[in-house]
C-alpha cells in the first residue's frame, strides 16, 4: 500500500483547508485509515480518521472544526480542515494500518501552516 498525501499550504487563521490522501496497491487489505500531525519539537498525534469497524473518531482539538470522509471508489481519503487556528501548524500525515499482516502504511506528509 503507498499513500499519497496532498492539498497543504499557507492559510490565515479562521480558514480552511482539505487534505486528500490517496492509496494505491492492496487497498482492499486496509482495516483502518487516518490523518496524524506533527508541529515542531512534539510528538506524532492522531487527529481523525475511520477505525476497523467503521467508526470515524476525531482526537478533542479537532472536533467540530475538522471533518473526515473517504470516497472509496477512489480509494481517497479526505480531511477537511476548517476555522484553522495557529496551533493546527504541522505537517499533516496519512496512516493506514493492516492488522491481519500487522502492516503500518505511512504517507509523505503535507505541511499545513495557518498564520495569524
Amino acid at each position: 500500500v503507498q499513500l499519497q498525501a496532498s492539498g497543504g499550504g499557507l492559510v490565515q487563521t479562521g480558514g480552511s483547508l482539505r487534505l486528500s490522501c490517496a492509496a494505491t496497491g492492496n487497498t482492499g487489505s486496509i482495516h483502518a485509515i487516518g490523518w496524524y500531525r506533527q508541529a515542531p519539537g512534539k510528538p506524532r498525534e492522531y487527529v481523525a480518521g475511520v477505525n476497523s469497524g467503521g467508526s470515524i473518531n476525531y482526537a478533542d482539538s479537532v472536533k467540530g472544526r475538522f471533518t473526515f470522509s473517504r470516497d472509496n471508489a477512489k480509494s481517497t481519503v479526505y480531511l477537511q480542515m476548517n476555522s484553522l487556528k495557529t496551533e493546527d501548524t504541522a505537517v499533516y500525515y496519512c496512516n493506514a494500518i493492516d492488522y491481519k499482516l500487522g502492516e503500518d502504511y505511512w504517507g509523505q506528509g503535507t505541511q499545513v501552516t495557518v498564520s495569524s
